[in-house]
C-alpha cells in the first residue's frame, strides 16, 4: 500500500511528466509501455480500436468514444479534430456499435474562435443526428462551463429530429446545483463527475468530503428528475449509495446508468453489470494517448506498481 506522503508526491510528480510531450514520444518506443497504455487507451487509431468496442458489445456493455486530443491553438487542428469525429461516426454506425461520442470544445477550437467551435460542433453533432447517435460535450475547468453551455443551448436544436447531445458536470464546482436545475428544465442529459481539474477555492469545493457529498446530492436530484442522467465515477460507496437510493424510489436501470473509463475498476463495471445495472464505459482512442494515461496514474499512483508487475507477469508466462 502506497503510503498517504509518497502517494501525493508521486501524484505531483506523474501530473508534472504528463506535460512533458518529449517523454510521451520516447515512451511510445519503449517495450513496456504499450501493453501498459493497452489498459487504458483502445488504439491508436480508430481501426485499432474497433475490437476494444466490439468486444465491451458483446459482454453487454454500452461505449462512448473518446478521440484523445489537447487544447488546439490552430483552425486547421481544429478542422482535423472535427473531422475525425466525423469519420468516426460512420465507422461506428458501419459497425453496428454505440454511435455515440464525447468531445472536447478545446479540441474544437474554443481558444481559437467562438465562430470555429461552434462549425466544428456542428458538423459532428449534424453527422450523429443522420446516424441516430448521441454526442456528450465534456467539461474542462471552470473558465470554459459558460462557453460550454452556450454551445450545448445554441446547437441542440441541430439534433431535434433524431438522436440527442449532453452536457458534463462537475459535482465540485460550487455553481452546479444551478447548472442542473437548468439541465433538469430543458430536459439535457447531464453526465456527472466529480471534476478532475485544479480549481481555486472561490469557485470549487477543496476537500475530498464536500466533493463527495455534493455529488450524492446532485445525484439523487438527478435521479429524481433528470432525463436519462450519466454517474461517472468509480467509487463504491456513491455506487451503492446511487444503487440504493434507486432501489428504494423504483428507479430502475432504463432511468440511468453508470459511466466508467476504460480499463479502470474493470471489477467493479463486470458486478454491476451482472447485477442488471446499465453501464456505459468510456473509451480513448488516439496517438495523443501519453498526456491522457499519465493523469490516469496520477489519480492513483498505486496503478503504477500495479500495470508494471501485470505486464511482467503476462510476458513471462508468454
Amino acid at each position: 500500500m502506497i503510503g498517504g506522503v509518497v502517494e501525493r508526491v508521486m501524484r505531483a510528480v506523474l501530473l508534472g511528466l504528463s506535460h512533458r510531450r518529449f517523454i510521451g514520444r520516447f515512451a511510445k518506443w519503449m517495450p513496456l509501455s504499450r501493453p501498459i497504455v493497452a489498459r487504458f487507451v483502445a488504439g491508436e487509431t480508430l481501426e485499432s480500436a474497433l475490437p476494444a468496442l466490439e468486444r465491451l458489445r458483446a459482454a453487454g456493455f454500452r461505449t462512448t468514444l473518446d478521440i484523445l486530443g489537447e487544447s488546439v491553438s490552430s483552425e486547421a487542428a481544429a478542422r482535423a479534430a472535427a473531422n475525425g469525429y466525423v469519420s468516426a461516426i460512420t465507422a461506428l454506425e458501419a459497425h453496428r456499435l454505440d454511435v455515440n461520442v464525447s468531445i472536447k470544445l478545446s479540441q474544437m477550437g474554443l481558444g481559437v474562435s467562438p465562430a470555429l467551435v461552434r462549425e466544428n460542433v456542428a458538423r459532428i453533432l449534424t453527422a450523429a443526428s443522420a446516424a441516430a447517435g448521441f454526442v456528450r460535450i465534456d467539461m474542462e475547468n471552470h473558465t470554459t462551463t459558460d462557453a460550454t453551455l452556450a454551445v450545448w443551448r445554441e446547437l441542440r436544436p441541430l439534433m431535434a429530429g433524431s438522436g440527442d447531445v449532453g452536457v458534463v458536470l462537475q459535482a465540485a464546482l460550487r455553481r452546479t446545483p444551478a447548472d442542473v436545475e437548468e439541465l433538469i428544465a430543458a430536459g439535457g442529459r447531464v453526465r456527472l463527475c466529480k471534476g478532475a481539474y485544479r480549481e481555486p477555492a472561490s469557485v470549487a469545493f477543496p476537500g475530498k468530503a464536500d466533493v463527495d457529498e455534493a455529488y450524492s446530492t446532485i445525484m439523487k436530484r438527478l435521479l429524481d428528475a433528470g432525463t436519462y442522467p450519466a454517474l461517472a465515477t468509480h467509487d463504491d460507496r456513491i455506487v451503492d449509495e446511487a444503487i440504493a437510493y434507486a432501489r428504494e424510489h423504483g428507479i430502475g436501470p432504463d432511468r440511468f446508468e453508470f459511466q466508467m473509463l476504460f480499463g479502470v475498476r474493470r471489477d467493479l463495471q463486470e458486478r454491476l453489470l451482472r447485477d442488471g445495472w446499465t453501464v456505459r464505459i468510456y473509451v480513448p482512442m488516439g496517438s495523443q494517448w501519453y498526456p491522457y494515461f499519465m493523469r490516469r496514474l496520477a489519480e492513483r499512483p498505486a496503478n503504477v506498481v500495479f500495470l508494471a508487475t501485470s505486464v511482467l507477469r503476462e510476458r513471462r508466462s508468454g
